[in-house]
């Protein structure tokens, strides 16, 4: 599985090559019917959305629709250019608010509403039907100056005309040609304002979208930063705090049964015995501190093998449905495992949850793996520096991923992660 946008590089290319041109007068004779048609869907929805507001809120529903219409005309817009003039240009993505329920829905129209490259993309749409009429008339100019040029052939009386102005057909060849040479410059002219419109229009969407790959980029090395740093601590915290004092115990242990081996045998056996117990339990404590630092069932077996095995740990009863079609590659998979480890212990120690429930998905037409870990506890958990919460956030975001928590007092408590499928 891929990621569907692929990465913004190189200048864009040249936009007035003769192939281009070409293109853009068959566009351009295209696009003042069909913006004609949009505009008038658009309008529409807008005039009567207006005015069936207080209809039982018909209205609303329309302008919503408005809304919609707005952005898919925006999407094809870009589309459209991008086919002709290669700009590699990203698709448009609807944009979603944070927010969950009506309130999210609300703001998710209100920010789609307000997307600025939406509106570029609309005002290029705009200024390219209005082109597109005046390329429909200066077409039928060229027709109409072709067909003069040869009027003394077909032409029965001795008078031109090309439009309602008449000449002496004796002029019509010279008149047909220099009008027919002025009307494809003209197209040519049309066609070069609308690669040019193009650029300051819809080419600043590639821009934008460069410059946000570049602030991705750099929260991405900061989150590898901190996941780094944060999972180093928790490392240290869990030698120093576990394996270093029991393999020091289990050193003086030795020790003293080493004094006594030969003045009290019984005495050293017992030592030994609890040295040999200790030691058992730091290999134990050894093997979970490997295991959070890489859980080689996920290598062997797969994220779904490894899941059940963590689920079948975990202090408080976990309910797994994991969906995936295929391997989503060892980073993206290692990054939800832990993510998904770190909450079962935070809800384990702090939620005082009776049951779990962890869901997986694989959603390839996104080209990203998603999960969810939601608890019944008592909520109010927060993201703290350090912490294990910050931790999965940092990790997550490390991988170009996004994480969500929601946990309000009381409860239940909810972690949405998804991050970038390899291939």
């Amino acid at each position: 599985m891929t990621s569907t946008t692929a990465p913004l590089t190189g200048a864009p290319p040249r936009v007035n090559t003769p192939l281009r041109l070409a293109g853009g007068v068959a566009h351009l004779a295209f696009m003042g019917l069909y913006g004609t048609a949009v505009f008038t869907i658009i309008g529409s929805l807008l005039v009567f959305g207006v005015a069936g507001l207080p209809f039982l809120g018909v209205g609303a529903i329309l302008l919503v629709g408005m809304v919609y219409a707005l952005y898919a005309a925006a999407f094809l817009e870009t589309a459209r250019v991008e086919g002709l003039y290669e700009f590699g240009l990203p698709m448009l993505k609807a944009r979603r608010s944070p927010k969950r329920g009506f309130v999210g829905f609300l703001h998710t129209i209100w920010v789609q509403f307000t997307d600025g490259a939406m509106w570029r993309a609309i005002a290029h749409l705009a200024i390219a039907t209005v082109l597109g009429w005046i390329t429909f008339g200066i077409a039928m100019l060229l027709v109409s100056s072709v067909a003069t040029a040869f009027a003394p052939l077909y032409a029965p009386e001795g008078v031109a005309e090309i439009w309602e102005f008449r000449f002496d057909l004796t002029y019509a060849p010279l008149v047909g040609i220099i009008v027919s040479v002025l009307a494809l410059a003209a197209l040519v002219g049309l066609a070069m304002l609308h690669g040019a419109l193009a650029r300051v229009l819809i080419a600043p969407i590639r821009e934008a979208q460069l410059a946000a790959q570049a602030r991705d980029a750099v929260t991405q090395r900061q989150g590898a930063i901190r996941a780094s740093d944060v999972e180093r601590t928790r490392i240290e915290r869990d030698l120093h705090d576990g394996v270093q004092p029991r393999l020091v115990s289990v050193g003086m242990t030795l020790g003293l049964a080493q004094t006594k081996i030969d003045s009290d045998p019984d005495t050293a056996k017992q030592l030994v015995a609890e040295a040999h117990t200790s030691t058992k339990a730091a290999i134990t404590e050894l093997r979970q501190l490997a295991r959070g630092i890489h859980a080689s069932v996920l290598d062997d077996r797969g994220l779904d093998a490894a899941l059940s095995a963590l689920a079948s740990r975990s202090h408080i009863p976990v309910a797994l449905d994991v969906r995936m079609e295929q391997r989503a590659g060892r980073d993206a998979e290692a990054a939800l495992y832990f993510a998904i480890a770190e909450s079962l212990t935070n809800a384990a120690k702090h939620s005082r949850a009776t049951d779990c429930r962890v869901t997986v998905r694989s959603r390839p037409e996104q080209g990203i793996l998603w999960a969810r870990v939601e608890d019944n506890g008592v909520g109010g958990a927060r993201v703290l520096a350090g912490g294990g919460l910050d931790g999965i956030q940092n990790r997550i975001t490390a991988l170009g991923g996004s994480s969500r928590l929601d946990s309000p007092a009381g409860g239940p408590t909810s972690l949405e992660v998804s991050v970038p499928c390899a291939s």
